[in-house]
């Protein structure tokens, strides 16, 4: 029996790690040469603490109050030098990979489909040689450019975790090089280089209601969330509120839909087009309903383009709203 814990470094750079059972989190992050901070490794110091953000683990009591108190613990601390995983476990280490002696992993894949979904997204698949491709659901990573040699663009996986086959939900910019790229050049077969995984932006152990808020091709790492949800199950409601400039851009319904009649999941999609005919126009908090938010007692996640996280997040300060937690991401299309 073995645990996968993920280790993600303030740089935003994740590495996984196996770890055997009754190993503890730093001796098996030494056997895979990911040399996390230490001193002591008895419990005494407190150097090798990190944040458990979910998972399973024992302690045991071999550690002085000094390097962790009763306090730090209930906040999330552990001690690696102590932790003994009983279930796969994500932990914030509060060091740059670098100063661990890591990186962002590299691999080669391959181009299997290019597909238009509307002329502002494009669906790609690849496969990624080596074992499965571990990433926590909303993480992305650098695809290079075919034929741009040191160019790369910054993707969030669309697909599930744990699979060698990965799909991305990419925005069409105009001349953009990784869009030309895709419009005018792809095949399949085309090889290229996958940095990654990394970014702080991940589905947390749901605790309570999840409010998704979407802009364009900000829904790709929903997608990744709403898969692993699918396959783990989840028993507290999720709604989506997915945003985009005209009628033709919303894509993935299908997939929306699939993720409805498996969970406590509902949708709305909003368009901006004044012209549109769609039953929602606007912005997205426009049609944030008081009763998604459920008190306060939920987690919300966000991802669309500078502009949109902006407004929310001045939407959120105007309105006194304060979620349980929040996480965001922006992403610049180029």
């Amino acid at each position: 029996m073995s645990y996968t814990v993920a280790l993600n470094f303030e740089d935003g750079v994740s590495r996984f790690i196996e770890c055997n059972a009754g190993e503890t989190v730093l001796d098996a992050a030494y056997r895979q040469k990911v040399n996390l901070p230490m001193d002591c490794s008895d419990g005494v110091c407190g150097t090798c603490k990190c944040h458990c953000d979910q998972g399973e683990f024992e302690l045991g009591d071999e550690y002085l109050e000094e390097a962790l108190s009763d306090e730090e613990l209930t906040e999330g601390q552990v001690l690696t030098c102590q932790m003994v995983p009983s279930s796969d476990c994500v932990l914030r280490v509060p060091v740059a990979s670098t100063l661990c002696k890591t990186s962002a992993g590299k691999r080669q894949a391959s181009v299997v489909s290019v597909a238009p979904l509307s002329d502002d997204a494009i669906e790609v698949e690849i496969d990624i040689e080596g074992d499965a491709v571990g990433f926590l659901p909303g993480q992305y990573v650098h695809l290079e450019v075919p034929g741009a040699v040191g160019q790369h663009r910054s993707y969030s996986f669309s697909s599930l975790p744990g699979e060698n086959r990965a799909s991305f939900l990419i925005r069409n910019v105009p001349n953009g090089l990784m869009s030309t790229y895709l419009t005018q050049q792809a095949k399949a077969g085309d090889s290229l280089e996958v940095t990654g995984p990394m970014g702080s932006f991940y589905l947390r152990s749901v605790q309570r209601p999840i409010l998704m808020l979407a802009g364009g091709t900000g829904l790709a790492p929903f997608l990744s969330m709403l898969k692993q949800l699918r396959q783990i199950g989840c028993k507290h409601p999720i709604h989506l509120i997915y945003g985009v400039n005209v009628d033709d851009h919303l894509v993935k319904c299908d997939e929306l839909d699939a993720a409805a009649a498996e969970l406590d999941f509902d949708y709305a999609t909003v368009v901006v087009d004044e012209n549109s005919q769609h039953p929602r126009k606007g912005y997205v908090t426009n049609h944030m309903d008081p009763a998604k938010l459920h008190g306060g007692d939920v987690d919300v996640y966000l991802c669309g383009p500078p502009p949109m996280v902006d407004a929310v997040l001045k939407h959120f300060a105007s309105e006194g709203i304060e979620p349980a937690s929040f996480h965001y991401e922006k992403f610049t299309p180029n």
